[in-house]
């Protein structure tokens, strides 16, 4: 069971009353395995014990570089915040993933994936739409050197539809 794609599971709001804390014990009691997608950061790091063998924690990571992730993703955790959230789930034992998306900056998303990869289990890779720098970025040489990374590195890998259109 995935929390969440469409929204976040730690909002703010979540400090006060830990109902995703809650929803996973839920889950856990009821059979089920779950996924966690944030950009909440620490205010993730609270529950990354309750999870479970089975279970995965995920980071959407856009830039390493704060100030242009503060324009791109106000609200959302610093990135250095997300990727030590990544790392002590990993050391737990719990799989850990990135949602490689929007790309904005192809250089920027493949350093990312340099300085993550050792406890980052998969990543999953989509290009920027609907604006209009998108257009101005060379899709078949990203998606390509994205690949040729992971490969490189070992790394388990999902390229989304929208990119694989371009490879």
């Amino acid at each position: 069971m995935l929390l969440c794609f469409t929204c976040d599971p730690y909002q703010p709001i979540n400090d006060i009353f830990g109902l995703t804390g809650q929803a996973i014990g839920i889950l856990h009691d009821n059979g089920f395995n779950i996924a966690i997608l944030t950009k909440g950061g620490k205010r993730a790091e609270r529950d990354v014990d309750l999870l479970q063998l089975g279970d995965e924690f995920a980071t959407t990571l856009t830039f390493l570089d704060e100030q242009k992730s503060l324009k791109w993703e106000p609200g959302a955790a610093l990135p250095g915040e997300r990727i030590e959230v990544l790392r002590k789930a990993h050391e737990l034992g719990i799989r850990t993933w990135v949602s490689l998306e929007p790309v904005i900056e192809p250089d920027e998303s493949l350093e990312i994936i340099r300085q993550t990869y050792k406890f980052v289990d998969l990543y999953k890779v989509g290009k920027l739409n609907y604006l209009p720098q998108a257009g101005q970025i060379d899709w078949p040489k990203f998606g390509k050197e994205a690949i040729n990374l992971l490969r490189e590195l070992g790394k388990d890998y999902y390229i989304k539809k929208d990119l694989r259109g371009y490879l």
